[in-house]
């Protein structure tokens, strides 16, 4: 990387840009082979959930580590169903204050209480310690975000839940094949939940998948998907129709064959804007805690406005200009949602602070390395303009 972009003015400020043109923020589409398999299940017939469904399911369970896998319709019914066959009405369950809406409106759709909990400044994954003050008498569950494509602390995470009896929740929807010591995520906790929507690593359109290693729980979840049913028109109990179908199926299986090699480019570009970022002042990378491999569905740094002058906001729309996009992933915490005001108690300092300062930068398989590096000169040209 050259030092002289950084002597510049910046593109936002009438100076040349980075990128003549603007860098993709992420890969997407279908390729002749997805699309000839979705051709050869409408050319069959057989659109419901059947045989594409049962070999992704069986596929991408092995992959991850996990003895049963379950297709659904998608990742917030992924969640449903896992909310379904884990916890009960009027149960508390430990969430993290920075994720998704999804991993916490399910569980009120469960009738369930959702405990807001803070999380770590550096990896933006719970934070065990404030989860374990927030248990009371009702808390049955905790539900944590594999956030951002990276694992949560899985060993803190499965220690509290040992110490208190308590379910666990995963949900990886932006973790597809990320693995924890060597070990695949749906090897880890009572439930493992994902979603396939199109622009996730494993992206069919829609689509999500559960992932148990419990048999109970994944009979329970196999008729909670299909209105309870366990015979034709026999019902056990009351489900939904949260099926996949096999046009679904087939896209996801072409895509699983590639997503190994897909996944391990992310990590090379991962590695790529760490070494670029760590000398950058001002701009902070995510910290991987050692034995994780994460899936870096997105690269997420934050602005440090005690060295950086201006907003995140600012920071962003001069990196915009010089080529390269950025997405805010999320702008809010969940505490500050109208939908939760009524089970809001407080406002975790941390998730309310990342909130102002965390931006995305585009991270893909498609990613050259020459394009990572242009998008780290950018990063350090607006970062040099606006240190204080």
């Amino acid at each position: 990387m050259t030092s002289s972009a950084t002597t510049q003015p910046l593109a936002i400020d009438g100076g040349s840009p980075v990128f003549k043109k603007t860098v993709p923020f992420m890969s997407l589409g279908l390729t002749r082979e997805d699309i000839a398999a979705a051709n050869e299940v409408l050319e069959s017939g057989m659109l419901r959930a059947a045989s594409k469904c049962a070999a992704l399911e069986e596929r991408f369970a092995a992959q991850t580590d996990a003895a049963h896998g379950l297709t659904c319709a998608n990742g917030t019914c992924a969640l449903q169903l896992a909310y379904g066959a884990t916890i009960k009405p009027g149960d508390d369950v430990l969430v993290p204050a920075w994720t998704y809406i999804a991993t916490a409106s399910m569980i009120v759709a469960a009738g369930a209480n959702p405990v807001f909990c803070d999380v770590h400044e550096d990896t933006y994954q719970i934070d065990v310690a404030d989860a374990e003050k927030r248990i009371t008498p009702k808390t049955t569950a905790i539900a944590c975000t594999h956030l951002y494509g990276t694992p949560v602390d899985i060993d803190a995470v499965q220690a509290l839940a040992k110490k208190h009896n308590l379910k666990v929740i995963y949900d990886a929807a932006q973790a597809h094949l990320a693995t924890s010591k060597g070990k695949g995520l749906g090897a880890f906790g009572d439930v493992v939940t994902y979603s396939f929507y199109a622009t996730k690593n494993l992206g069919t359109g829609e689509g999500g998948m559960v992932t148990t290693n419990d048999d109970e729980i994944a009979k329970t979840i196999g008729m909670l998907r299909s209105h309870g049913e366990t015979d034709k028109y026999l019902h056990e109990s009351i489900g939904f129709n949260y099926r996949m179908n096999d046009i679904t199926g087939a896209i996801g299986l072409s895509k699983l064959d590639r997503l190994e090699d897909q996944t391990n480019r992310r990590r090379e570009v991962a590695n790529r804007f760490h070494a670029i970022i760590d000398t950058i002042d001002g701009i902070e990378r995510p910290t991987i805690a050692e034995g994780l491999e994460p899936a870096w569905h997105l690269y997420t740094c934050r602005f440090d406005p005690g060295v950086l002058s201006g907003t995140r906001d600012e920071f962003c729309a001069a990196l915009k200009a010089e080529g390269v996009p950025t997405a805010v992933h999320y702008p809010k915490p969940l505490t500050t949602q109208p939908a939760f005001k009524d089970v809001v108690t407080d406002h975790p300092p941390v998730s309310t602070m990342l909130c102002e300062r965390v931006f995305c930068i585009p991270i893909h398989h498609d990613l050259s390395d020459e394009q990572a590096d242009k998008i780290g000169e950018a990063i350090r040209k607006v970062a040099d303009a606006k240190r204080t």
